[in-house]
C-alpha cells in the first residue's frame, strides 16, 4: 500500500496552467536586484564579495522561471548553496552569501505547487542536502538549525496545500460543468425533440394532401415554420448557455400554464386531450417546469411509438401536498415503450424533486406514464 502511494506521488504530473510570469514577478525582481547590489557593495563583512554578488544576481534572475521550470531553478539556487557550503567546509573559510538570497524560500513553494511528483521528490532532496551542509558550514545551535528547516520547508507544505485545494476546486468545477451540460442536453432533447416530431408529422401530412388539398398543405407549412422558429430560438438559448463564461440568464421556464398548448391534433397523429383539475395554484416553479417537460416528452413518445393510437390523454390533478400527472394513449396493447434518454430524463426530473415516476403498458391498452410530484418541489 505504501509503495503504491509512493509510486502514485512519483508519477504525479505537473500542475496545469502554470503562469509563466506575472507583474508581481517583475516588481519582486525590481526590488531584489538593487537590494542585492547595495548589500554586495556596502556590506563590510561579506566574504568573497564578487562571487557572492554574481551568485545572488544569477539566482534572483532565475526566480522568473520558478513556475515553468521549478526543478531547474531549485537545482541552480540550492546547487550553488551546496557548492558554497562544501567550499566553506573544505577551506575552513567564512560563509558566502547575501542576506537577500532569503528570497529563495519562494522556490520550495513553487516546486510543490507546480512541479511534477518526480520533480518535487528530487527538488526537496536537493533542498534538504543544502540545508544540512549549510547548517554544518555555519552551525550556531540546534534551535537555529531546526528553525532554519521549518523556515525552508514550510513554504513547501503551503505549496502542496494550495495545489491540493486548486485541484479539488478544478475537479468540482469540471463536475459542475459536466452536470450542467447533461442538464442542457436533457433540455435540448425534451424541447427540440417535441418540436421536430411535430414538424415531421406535419411535413408528412402536407405531402399526402398537397395534390388534392393545396390549402391544407399551406397550413402545414405555416405550422412547420412556427415550430421551426420556436425550435431555433430554444436551441440558441441553450447553445448560448453552453458558450457563456458567466452564469447565463435563464429564459422563463415553461410550466403548467403552457400545458394546454399540447392539446390538439397534429397531422395524422393522435389527438391530445389535456385536463387540469384540483388545487393547482401556487406551484413551485421547478414543479411546473417538470410537469410540462414530462407531459411534453410523454406526448412526443406516444406520437412516435404508439401504434394505431387515436388519442392521448394528459391529466393533472392537484391535492393538498401532491400533484399527479398521467399520460395515457389508446394504442395497441403491449406496444413497447421507448427505453432511451427520454425516460431517463423524466425519471431524473421527478426524483430530483422528491417525487416518483413510472411508465409501462396501460391497464387495457396503450402506454401509460404516471408522475407524482410534491407541490413545493421538496419531499416532506
Amino acid at each position: 500500500m505504501a509503495m503504491n502511494a509512493v509510486r502514485a506521488l512519483w508519477g504525479e504530473p505537473r500542475a496545469p496552467l502554470a503562469p509563466k510570469r506575472v507583474w508581481r514577478d517583475w516588481v519582486l525582481l525590481a526590488l531584489l536586484l538593487p537590494t542585492a547590489v547595495l548589500e554586495g557593495v556596502l556590506r563590510p563583512d561579506l566574504a568573497w564579495r564578487p562571487v557572492a554578488l554574481v551568485w545572488a544576481l544569477v539566482v534572483l534572475v532565475t526566480l522568473l522561471w520558478r513556475r515553468t521550470h521549478p526543478l531547474a531553478v531549485v537545482a541552480i539556487a540550492f546547487g550553488a548553496a551546496i557548492l558554497s557550503a562544501v567550499a566553506v567546509l573544505v577551506a575552513d573559510a567564512p560563509a558566502v552569501g547575501l542576506n537577500t538570497l532569503v528570497a529563495v524560500v519562494l522556490l520550495p513553494y513553487s516546486l510543490t505547487r507546480w512541479g511534477s511528483g518526480r520533480e518535487v521528490g528530487i527538488g526537496l532532496l536537493i533542498c534538504l542536502v543544502a540545508l544540512v551542509l549549510g547548517t554544518a558550514a555555519d552551525y550556531t545551535g540546534i534551535t537555529e538549525a531546526v528553525l532554519g528547516g521549518v523556515f525552508l520547508f514550510t513554504p513547501a507544505v503551503l505549496g502542496a496545500a494550495v495545489r491540493y485545494w486548486a485541484a479539488t476546486r478544478h475537479r468540482e468545477l469540471d463536475r459542475m460543468r459536466l452536470q450542467e451540460r447533461a442538464l442542457l442536453a436533457r433540455e435540448l432533447h425534451d424541447t427540440v425533440a417535441h418540436h421536430v416530431s411535430a414538424i415531421a408529422v406535419r411535413a408528412q401530412a402536407g405531402r399526402v394532401v398537397a395534390a388534392s388539398h393545396p390549402e391544407a398543405a399551406m397550413e402545414a407549412l405555416v405550422v412547420i415554420e412556427a415550430e421551426a422558429s420556436r425550435t431555433l430560438a430554444e436551441m440558441r438559448v441553450m447553445v448560448g448557455a453552453l458558450r457563456a463564461e458567466e452564469v447565463a440568464a435563464l429564459s422563463p421556464q415553461q410550466g403548467l400554464a403552457e400545458l394546454e398548448r399540447l392539446a390538439g391534433k397534429v397531422g395524422d397523429g393522435p389527438r391530445v386531450e389535456v385536463e387540469l383539475s384540483g388545487d393547482l395554484a401556487d406551484l413551485g416553479s421547478p414543479v411546473g417546469a417538470a410537469l410540462y417537460r414530462i407531459a411534453q416528452e410523454s406526448v412526443t413518445n406516444a406520437a412516435r411509438h404508439a401504434r394505431h393510437a387515436t388519442r392521448i390523454d394528459v391529466r393533472v390533478v392537484g391535492d393538498g401536498e401532491w400533484i399527479r400527472l398521467t399520460v395515457d394513449d389508446d394504442g395497441d396493447a403491449g406496444a413497447a415503450g421507448p427505453a432511451g434518454f427520454g425516460l431517463i430524463g423524466m425519471t431524473e426530473r421527478a426524483t430530483l424533486l422528491g417525487g416518483s415516476f413510472v411508465a409501462g403498458p396501460g391497464v387495457e391498452r396503450g402506454w401509460s406514464v404516471a408522475a407524482v410530484l410534491p407541490r413545493s418541489g421538496v419531499a416532506g
